[in-house]
């Protein structure tokens, strides 16, 4: 159901928050997701590689401790450098969520090169809708990364719980139109 599952210490696959040459300081995120299953979505876990590291230096326990949210809240919260400002309203963890973390009080500096990551479940086991927005200082603009188009920005469309339903049947006729099917 979830994918393969396993060990990832070398950031492949996974959703690339910001990837910097140059010296600076990492400031943070806003990370969207569109989750079109009802599964929780947080158990990624950030990977921060500092000045070319082979494994990451920092590396998480799952997206809501990256984003101190802790046991999947679904409630509505803000703290200066974190928070949950948008919440799904559907059933399980369908729909779109938008958290945000800032490095005010925990700076990160680099002084080659950063690449911040985060899984999309754990170990890249899940398909996701993600867009972020990620903040740093760099000392000189001599490499920026590239900038996304607007067509590489739009997002899928929002999945509801009629489609959740829709799916469902589809999925119990392949397997015969087996009432006991769930």
């Amino acid at each position: 159901m979830l994918g393969e599952q396993g060990l990832n210490l070398d950031g492949k696959g996974n959703y690339l928050f910001a990837n910097i040459e140059g010296k600076g300081h990492f400031v943070g995120v806003n990370y969207y997701i569109n989750n079109p299953s009802t599964m929780w979505y947080g158990e990624g876990d950030e990977m921060i590689f500092i000045d070319g590291e082979p494994e990451p230096g920092i590396i998480g326990t799952g997206t809501e401790d990256f984003f101190n949210t802790s046991w999947c809240p679904k409630e509505l919260y803000s703290h200066p450098y974190y928070g949950y400002p948008r919440v799904n309203n559907e059933t399980g963890w369908l729909g779109r969520t938008h958290v945000y973390r800032f490095f005010i009080s925990d700076p990160i500096y680099f002084d080659k090169s950063i690449r911040v990551s985060i899984e999309h479940g754990h170990n890249n086991c899940m398909t996701l809708d993600l867009q972020s927005v990620a903040y740093w200082y760099q000392d000189n603009a001599g490499k920026l990364p590239r900038s996304f188009t607007k067509e590489e920005r739009t997002l899928m469309p929002v999945v509801g719980p009629a489609n959740m339903h829709l799916w469902r049947n589809e999925w119990r006729r392949s397997r015969g139109n087996n009432l006991k099917e769930w």
